[in-house]
């Protein structure tokens, strides 16, 4: 991949611009993966979640892609620790009777095991915590994490409050490198929180970006940009995203939606196009 498809986070890490969901793949799970990494993509977003993700074949792509020619340190991998709330009863990964330090500690270790590698390159809270101090107990057993070199940078998830990621962000140890939220209208596109990140060196990751933007997609300007380049609509916002500083995730099971969404780094938006697509997510 060119460099132009990488960047380099605040914890020095380096991340593609484009990252390869897995949330509702189920039992297809590992096939797509290595169908998403044959066709170009070198980042994989999974979780410690089996109510949403099959981490266990995200770790079984791996090994296949090995066979290939494709080594686990060549891929960015991201992985998440689910609170309770957020586990299906029936299938939660960790001890939900122990401390919540312990239940991070498990989910990791659970991770370790699904995923066979002894590192991920990401570890996101998927959530913040009832309260900032809960949320700062599995913060600080993240971080312990990181520490002895089982996550190479981390993040959270889901967190649409500036307040708190701003609290977290001044009292933890290690700082988070990442944000991914839903990018959707019901919160402004997060331009409150974005305009933050951006002012702390905090990496924006979008997820639910298609799916939740029919309106923009089909709009009369993104249509317009499209056909002046000959592309799709679907290319054109994640090409402004790009060039917005924001990763999208996309969890296409088509291969050609994934060499798509793969070459959107063929082309450069105007500065004008990028203005208008700016308006119409301001005016939606």
């Amino acid at each position: 991949m060119l460099d132009q498809k990488w960047l380099t986070t605040s914890a020095g890490v380096k991340m593609p611009r484009i990252i390869y969901g897995t949330a509702w793949k189920k039992d297809r799970t590992a096939d797509l993966v290595v169908r998403a990494i044959q066709t170009g993509f070198r980042g994989i977003d999974t979780a410690c979640q089996p109510k949403h993700y099959n981490e266990p074949l995200v770790g079984t792509a791996l090994q296949r892609l090995k066979d290939h020619g494709i080594e686990r340190e060549f891929l960015f991998l991201q992985t998440k620790f689910t609170p309770l709330s957020g586990q299906d009863p029936r299938q939660v990964p960790y001890d939900k009777n122990s401390p919540v330090e312990l239940q991070v500690a498990q989910s990791f270790e659970a991770s370790q095991k699904n995923l066979q590698t002894e590192y991920v390159d990401s570890l996101i809270l998927h959530s913040p915590m009832a309260t900032h101090t809960l949320s700062m107990k599995v913060w600080n057993a993240m971080e312990k994490i990181h520490k002895t070199g089982g996550a190479r940078q981390l993040g959270i998830s889901n967190c649409y409050n500036t307040d708190v990621i701003g609290s977290l962000h001044a009292d933890a140890d290690v700082k988070p490198a990442v944000v991914q939220n839903r990018f959707y209208q019901e919160t402004g596109y997060d331009a409150d929180l974005r305009h933050w990140c951006s002012n702390h060196g905090v990496i924006y990751q979008s997820f639910w970006t298609l799916t939740a933007n029919p309106h923009v997609l089909t709009s009369i300007t993104v249509r317009t940009i499209a056909r002046k380049y000959k592309k799709t609509e679907a290319q054109i916002f994640f090409r402004y995203l790009s060039h917005s500083g924001i990763v999208p995730l996309t969890g296409t099971t088509s291969e050609q939606h994934m060499r798509e969404d793969l070459s959107i780094f063929d082309f450069e938006l105007s500065s004008e196009d990028i203005k208008n697509v700016s308006l119409l997510l301001n005016q939606v």
